[in-house]
């Protein structure tokens, strides 16, 4: 007999998104038993349009964190399955049908995850580059799953209570769903990751808001976890080859930050021309976006601090493609997406350009021992991750590709900090008589 489900999806003022995402249940083809959205103190509609697409809504008197917002949704759950995803994500026609039939061919199954799809909502390079990352993450991840996921997830319902549901001390969304998986894992169940079981993320990601996250609800968090059970699964985001990769990013920064001070700004000036034109994709897409004034302000400031630069270190041969890269980055939105003559004018100037700018920003870097290292360092850390930037060269293109290197970079070097961070943090906590968060210590879970 197939086992019943109930959908379980946390919101937080999500008007813009919980209706999609409720659309897109609805066309489902097999549509779960029952759909509760639990209103985590939302101050918008989206318990309104929640309820006008006929899911039951459960509200909290303020915002509580997802992880309290699930278990309350979990504790009304009636079926056998508690399906969990997020407000902003879209599901497949056959996801619940996917998640029905892998519980029901399999009684040992305790609970199962999916992935990201390969085909972000949000058009913007880093919402693309970040949502891709995820989805290559969990393509590649082992099937016998290490953790839990709750962005798509579900679990029996006798398990999720058995071990407890979701720490509610996390009060924010960061590492709750990993937490628990931990302790599923830890307890020998059965948590499968099928990566045919995947869904649309609606999210648009901001620089900012992408660091923030990583570090504050992601790094330092999982690193106490790390710490606090003592395990650190050789899967997902903390694989060797990632471990390695966070190693060399260190490593990298040490020896750029060497050479900084030693050439100043000989070596300065080539590697910011460098990276404007990597990033050329990221900045020429922030530029579209409808705070456009400001993008083209900071993007004029960047060139007028190279060429500065330049001038001043007598590598006046850098000024006119950078100008004229400027000029590209602008018409480089209006003329990229249509068919035509423009379109191919657009990337053959902007592939001259970039052949231009970095040939003479590698004639312009000091030939020294200290550049060979930099350079042997960066070629280690883009083979360990080859698999990843050709993925990305795959399903969007090389110059994108490209573009989210220092973006990887930066990835590995903040992920160290958090690392770091996490450890002073889960030292100060023990040496002061405080746990760090945990619903359930490790060993409390009877294993089956």
């Amino acid at each position: 007999m197939a086992p019943s489900i109930t959908l379980v999806i946390p919101v937080y003022n999500a008007e813009s998104q919980i209706g999609k995402c409720l659309e897109r249940v609805a066309l489902s083809r097999v549509k779960p038993n029952e759909i509760i959205v639990v209103n985590d103190g939302s101050t918008d509609r989206s318990a309104a349009i929640a309820e006008a697409c006929g899911a039951r809504v459960l509200r909290t008197s303020e915002r509580s964190g997802p992880a309290r917002a699930r278990n309350l949704g979990a504790a009304q759950a009636q079926s056998d399955i508690i399906f969990f995803i997020d407000s902003d994500v879209l599901i497949r026609a056959d996801t619940t049908e996917r998640v029905r039939d892998a519980f029901a061919r399999d009684a040992e199954l305790d609970a199962l995850i999916g992935s990201y799809d390969d085909s972000p909502d949000s058009p913007d390079f880093l919402s693309q580059y970040k949502n891709l990352m995820h989805h290559f993450v969990h393509q590649h991840g082992h099937r016998e799953a290490c953790t839990f996921w709750s962005g798509c997830g579900a679990i029996r319902r006798e398990v999720f209570e058995e071990h407890g549901g979701f720490d509610e001390s996390y009060q924010r969304p960061a590492v709750e769903d990993i937490e628990l998986g931990y302790r599923l894992t830890m307890a020998e169940c059965k948590v499968m990751l099928d990566p045919e079981i995947q869904v649309k993320h609606l999210k648009r990601w901001t620089f900012w808001g992408l660091v923030k996250t990583d570090i504050f609800d992601r790094g330092i968090p999982w690193t106490e976890l790390i710490l606090r059970d003592r395990h650190m699964p050789n899967d997902l985001n903390v694989q060797l080859s990632q471990r390695v990769s966070v190693a060399l990013a260190f490593v990298l920064t040490g020896l750029a930050l060497a050479a900084a001070i030693y050439w100043g700004g000989l070596f300065l000036t080539p590697l910011f021309a460098l990276l404007f034109l990597v990033l050329g994709r990221y900045w020429g897409e922030a530029v579209s976006q409808k705070d456009s004034k400001k993008g083209v302000v900071w993007t004029s400031v960047v060139v007028a601090a190279i060429a500065a630069m330049s001038a001043v270190n007598h590598m006046q041969g850098l000024i006119p493609p950078l100008v004229l890269g400027y000029g590209l980055l602008l018409v480089h939105h209006r003329y990229e997406y249509q068919d035509g003559q423009r379109r191919r004018y657009v990337r053959a100037a902007a592939l001259v350009l970039s052949i231009v700018v970095a040939g003479l920003a590698i004639f312009y870097l000091p030939t020294h021992p200290l550049i060979f290292a930099i350079m042997a360092v960066l070629l280690v850390v883009m083979v360990l991750n080859t698999q990843f930037f050709l993925f990305l060269a795959a399903k969007k293109n090389r110059l994108f590709a490209l573009a989210a290197a220092p973006f990887y970079l930066l990835y590995h070097l903040y992920s160290g900090i958090s690392f770091i961070a996490g450890m002073a943090r889960f030292i100060f906590m023990r040496s002061t008589g405080k746990a760090s968060p945990s619903k359930v210590s490790p060993g409390a879970a009877t294993p089956k």
